[in-house]
């Protein structure tokens, strides 16, 4: 456990990702507000247990609902404390500005162990090139019920779309994403092309690329500069002069796009990542599905018809759609269970609002299709 082996990958609102530079793993380590820091929120323990309940809930519940060969839940690790504490100051000035008002955890040890996805191990003895690995958050695909809303407005704009609106009047990012969700899960290859287009034209925090590990693509917050698509094209453009019948190694900036897009298509409709059919190139059109409101709200809203139900993306919709309440639906259930807890604090553990999340966990919240019978059972299930 040696520091220097190891470098700063990410983070988020409440872990930091680092990872080993010869090894394919990274480190995930828990986070806390830097007015902490001198008094730890949590013993190492309670931190151990945290790090568990994230293991057991993916490997429990996230896995039995999208498919075991996609989830990897990963281990709970204790590290030297040492370590911790020479990796967090190694770190430090790589990490965001903003980021900085939350600290890394240096006194628990506790981290949980994960394959580094963005330099996957190929079976190959020499690989003819680095491996490619493009990371999307596609966000909720499909829009709220009616009944569960008081804006009409959101039973035709889905939230993604609205919120950047919201992001650029606000100053979080410069320009505005043409990226919809909708087209994304809707199945329809013209769409999907469109959607994945856009991820790649403004990308913000939905899309990256790595090769061999490294980023090679990505936006920054608050950044005035846009993301380059031709270094990227070029770093992209030796992956498919192979085949496709390419003249003398010459391939156009768009056909090289439109191949990673369909390869992108291909590999989110296929329960194996096999070959698909031909995309047709939307190039010219200017709107979103939100914008456009060309197709059936009531067939998004319910869930795409057109996504093969073996794909990643059908089981990541029907994984969003247990939830189909809107913050408005589903903040009065987090209040009764708040206020049942003051009543009866002890019943948080009857409840599992903190675990374990097992197989009774998941049961419970598979039944949530149920209507609401005004019990706390059923609000609890909700809202964890």
């Amino acid at each position: 456990m040696d520091e220097n082996d190891w470098k700063y990958h990410g983070e988020g609102n409440k872990s930091l990702v680092v990872s080993h530079v010869q090894h394919c793993r990274v480190l995930r380590l828990l986070k806390y507000p830097a007015e902490d820091s001198e008094n730890p929120p949590q013993t190492a323990e309670q931190a151990f247990r945290q790090i568990q309940n994230i293991v057991d809930f993916s490997s429990n519940v996230m896995s039995s609902l999208l498919g075991d060969k996609v989830v990897h839940s990963g281990e709970v690790v204790r590290l030297p404390l040492e370590f911790v504490r020479q990796l967090s100051i190694k770190i430090q000035h790589q990490r965001p500005a903003w980021r900085c008002d939350k600290v890394m955890d240096i006194y628990s040890g506790c981290a949980l162990c994960l394959p580094n996805l963005t330099s996957p191990t190929l079976h190959q003895p020499t690989p003819p090139a680095p491996p490619l690995c493009i990371e999307i958050k596609p966000k909720c695909g499909f829009l709220p019920s009616p009944k569960h809303v008081s804006k009409d407005i959101k039973t035709r704009v889905c939230r993604y779309c609205m919120h950047q609106h919201y992001k650029v009047a606000n100053g979080k990012w410069k320009r505005r994403s043409l990226y919809c969700p909708l087209d994304l899960f809707s199945g329809n290859r013209q769409r999907m092309h469109f959607a994945i287009r856009h991820l790649i034209e403004e990308p913000q925090n939905n899309l990256k690329v790595f090769k061999g590990g490294q980023c090679i693509y990505s936006s920054k917050e608050g950044s005035n500069e846009s993301p380059d698509m031709n270094s990227l094209l070029h770093h992209l453009r030796p992956y498919f002069l192979q085949g496709n019948n390419r003249i003398n190694g010459h391939m156009t900036t768009k056909a090289v796009l439109n191949d990673v897009i369909q390869v992108l298509v291909n590999a989110l409709l296929s329960a194996a990542g096999g070959d698909g059919g031909q995309v047709t190139d939307r190039a010219g059109e200017g709107r979103s599905f939100c914008e456009a409101s060309l197709f059936n709200n009531e067939r998004i809203r319910h869930g795409s018809q057109g996504l093969p139900a073996s794909s990643v993306l059908s089981r990541i919709l029907q994984t969003q759609m247990l939830d189909t309440l809107d913050i408005e639906g589903l903040y009065p259930l987090y209040r009764r269970v708040e206020q049942h807890l003051q009543d009866f604090p002890e019943e948080r553990t009857r409840l599992q609002i903190d675990g374990p999340y097992d197989q009774n966990f998941l049961e419970k919240v598979q039944k949530c299709w149920m209507e609401d019978d005004g019990s706390v059972e059923y609000a609890a299930a909700k809202v964890t």
